[in-house]
């Protein structure tokens, strides 16, 4: 039977790893959620950071709020539709009610540190839509928070927010509230392509939305995109890439669209066929998106990320460096305590856990017991994600020196294609004369510190090259050394 992040790893598009896009839900956690959440998915799974002896607290949250005006025609995603014309949700019982169930939640999960020990660095509102619900009910949550972990007085707080659902007085109070960074779900400034994508804004909300954030004052702020939409044109997305730099947001996240079964694209759409892309065009896509942002200074420092220096989501790297994090409510997917564990997707089903958890019959956190394989895989695939990339001394530090050394000769010829980038211990490109003796600290100049994969072309075979390493960590038998670790 799969686990959780093995039907991430068997699920690997190429490009953007497993992300489907919906209404603004495009982060990692998304990914881990979506997962996690399948109905065949058993709701827990073991798993660890590097820290095998002990793993470290928890200092992020996840908050899912499930609220759409409508389900977009990709979305798979657990959410509550309310309606087209739903933006005013203060008295709405569907709003109130899930925020008191996600408060009861938070309150009865167990901590094993008080709340001044560690307290939450980054808190992430995602959904769903979660600029539909009011900020009197997104302050009860971060009190809940505050009260029950902590929270940094420069913590952090990201909030999903749609075109069409707030305002300035709502932007204001929400910024009142310490949400100080923003993630625009924009996806497209084509008018057709926002109706045949089934989303509830337009192109005028769009700029609408984007003059509130910037008038505002929100200097930390994202703008999504989706490419390889039905009958996407590379006029389209040359445009809506162009559009977006001249907005000046502090940072761009690209999507790849993926056809999901259940979905209404899944019944309309094959992968491949027109009107969707062929994959040759998505690649092309890609690299424009690649090329145009990072010729306007974005660095391209995630797959599906791009910012202005300093920018980097904070949140999404707990998620990358495959660390600790909580998480609340419908759908979402926590990893403490070594153990990732998944909330049921329907109300009623999360309802019956929350209750269940107030009665200790449930226990969201674990603990400490890993899996040597599943982490390795985890920790290759979530590293090479990343313009950093994969830390071979950590690695071998944590899996023994044997794996490492398969790695890189598995590597090897893609290292001489060019897909694949080895770096010395400054990060330095090595060319040639390759020396593997990384745990070794002669020959420094030449030795492998880090691998990552090339930008944009290693990028674009992320599927195979990451499918290559899970062979491999596969075969391995884990060694005396990660064996030592875990039972420390």
């Amino acid at each position: 039977m799969l686990t959780p992040l093995m039907l991430l790893k068997s699920s690997f598009t190429p490009i953007f790893l497993v992300q489907t896009p919906k209404s603004k839900a495009q982060k990692l956690h998304h990914a881990f959620t979506k997962t996690f959440l399948t109905n065949s998915t058993p709701p827990v799974r073991h798993n660890a950071s590097l820290n095998f002896a002990t793993p470290p607290p928890a200092s992020s949250a996840y908050i899912h709020l499930p609220f759409c005006r409508k389900r977009c025609h990709y979305c798979d995603f657990p959410i509550v539709a309310l309606g087209s014309a739903s933006t005013q949700t203060h008295h709405d019982p569907r709003v109130s009610n899930y925020i008191d169930w996600l408060c009861r939640e938070i309150t009865a999960t167990k901590v094993d540190q008080p709340a001044s020990t560690t307290p939450l660095q980054t808190v992430y509102f995602g959904g769903g839509t979660p600029s539909l619900v009011p900020p009197s009910m997104v302050s009860s949550v971060l009190e809940s928070l505050r009260v029950k972990f902590g929270l940094c007085k420069d913590a952090e707080i990201s909030m999903e927010m749609d075109p069409g659902t707030f305002g300035a007085e709502k932007m204001r109070e929400m910024i009142a509230l310490g949400v100080n960074r923003v993630s625009l779900g924009v996806q497209a400034f084509q008018e057709e392509l926002l109706r045949a994508c089934g989303r509830a804004h337009g192109v005028q909300e769009v700029h609408e939305a984007i003059s509130v954030v910037k008038s505002c004052g929100v200097e930390n702020w994202s703008i999504d995109l989706i490419a390889s939409l039905p009958h996407q044109s590379c006029e389209m997305w040359e445009e809506s890439l162009r559009l977006t730099i001249q907005s000046q947001p502090s940072h761009v996240s690209v999507y790849d669209l993926q056809i999901e079964q259940g979905t209404k694209f899944g019944r309309l759409y094959s992968p491949g066929e027109f009107p969707m892309p062929s994959e040759t065009q998505s690649a092309e896509f890609y690299k424009m998106a690649s090329r145009m942002l990072t010729d306007a200074n974005y660095n391209h420092y995630e797959i599906s990320s791009y910012c202005k220096s300093g920018y980097e989501c904070k949140h999404n790297f707990i998620y990358w460096k495959n660390e600790p994090f909580y998480a609340f409510g419908l759908g979402s997917a926590s990893f403490v305590g070594g153990l990732r564990y998944s909330r049921p997707r329907k109300v009623n089903d999360y309802i019956n856990f929350v209750q269940n958890l107030e009665k200790g019959i449930v226990d969201s956190s674990g603990d400490g017991n890993i899996n040597g394989k599943d982490t390795a895989m985890d920790v290759v695939m979530l590293s090479l994600r990343t313009a950093q990339g994969l830390d071979l001394k950590s690695f071998q530090e944590s899996f023994g020196s044997s794996v490492v050394l398969s790695l890189l000769e598995a590597y090897k010829p893609y290292v001489e294609s060019g897909l694949v980038v080895c770096l010395d211990e400054h990060r330095r490109t090595i060319i040639d004369d390759l020396d593997y003796s990384f745990w070794d600290k002669t020959n420094t100049e030449k030795r492998v510190a880090y691998i990552r994969l090339s930008d944009p072309e290693g990028f674009l075979l992320s599927n195979e090259l990451i499918a290559l390493a899970f062979g491999v960590i596969d075969s391995w038998k884990v060694s005396p050394q990660y064996q030592e670790a875990k039972s420390t």
